[in-house]
């Protein structure tokens, strides 16, 4: 299963609307097929796994990151239903399929055709790993990742607006192959007016992975090579956006917050002091300190260089 995830990883920010998924396909101790969702959201993981297994794939045991589909497709057959003609033995899985259309059915399925279904291995990283596809079904809108790269005293820029660079080179590839696990990137008005930024992937090998450029204005309409939105609600109009990623300054920062749409947050911070710079946030609607914890996990930290990488995860009651 720690494959498939790993598998699922190469499809995030570019299968939807489909779920980015990864499966492994074993057979006597060895893996005999892999295979993750491809770009647009075709093949999917388990018809790319069972293509590469051929007849390997008879009685072998499946693990696959989210519920195969029941769903017919003029795209393509159900994955379950490949899987029955495929002979494998065993199905594990990481989630159940959110998708009405499948939402237990797969599982069902299988089973009646005499494969053994293992539920809810490794569920916690499957949904981290699908976080994109999974809160387009439950919330109707993309996963926001929010980045802020901050000096040690939380600005992010001079007085006079200079920011580059507040983070160095480690940093900012970081940055940018982040960029390349999104479908859009955001940022607001301020931003676009002092910066012109090109919000591009400028790694080796990621350059055609740059994603949709999105800009937050309530004074402009239409803007050559931008998708604009009005307020930050509207990312759920966005078609084929499951994941989004705020570059924006304070302004669209707090936004975002304010509104709680952010749902990830990466703070990047250099081993800086500013003082006097221009903060990270303005007022987000907080009255009550007592509410301002408890509403944010740390998933995941690192050095990137001399910058340290700290990775938050919003909590939320209905999650």
């Amino acid at each position: 299963m720690g494959a498939a995830l790993a598998l699922a990883e190469r499809g995030r920010g570019r299968t939807a609307p489909n779920p980015n998924v990864g499966c492994v396909i074993v057979r006597e101790g060895q893996v005999v097929g892999r295979g993750w969702t491809q770009a647009g959201g075709r093949p999917h993981a388990e018809a790319m796994g069972l293509a590469e297994a051929g007849a390997e794939a008879r009685g072998a045991t499946a693990y696959v990151t989210l519920e195969p589909c029941a769903h017919q497709s003029p795209r393509g057959p159900a994955c379950s239903d490949l899987l029955i003609e495929a002979g494998v033995a065993r199905v594990v899985a990481g989630l159940e399929d959110p998708d009405p259309r499948t939402a237990g059915q797969g599982f069902a399925r299988l089973e009646a055709a005499g494969i053994a279904v293992t539920r809810g291995f490794r569920a916690n990283e499957a949904r981290r790993s699908m976080a994109g596809f999974l809160t387009r079904q439950a919330l109707g809108r993309p996963h926001v990742t929010l980045k802020l790269a901050t000096s040690l005293d939380g600005c992010i820029a001079l007085p006079d607006g200079a920011s580059r660079w507040i983070t160095g080179p480690q940093a900012r590839a970081h940055a940018h192959l982040e960029r390349s696990r999104h479908e859009a990137i955001l940022v607001g008005r301020g931003t676009y007016d002092a910066d012109a930024p090109r919000l591009d992937v400028r790694l080796p090998g990621l350059e055609a992975r740059g994603p949709m450029r999105v800009l937050l204005s309530s004074t402009v309409q239409d803007v050559p090579g931008w998708t604009v939105i009005a307020a930050p609600h509207d990312i759920a109009t966005l078609p084929d956006v499951d994941y989004i990623l705020v570059e924006g300054g304070a302004a669209v920062a707090s936004a975002f917050l304010a509104a709680d749409l952010v749902d990830r947050l990466l703070l990047y911070r250099a081993p800086i002091l500013i003082g006097g710079g221009k903060p990270a946030l303005r007022d987000i609607g907080l009255t009550d300190l007592t509410k301002a914890h408890g509403g944010w996990a740390i998933v995941d930290a690192r050095q990137l260089g001399m910058d340290r990488l700290e990775v938050y995860e919003r909590e939320r009651n209905e999650a």
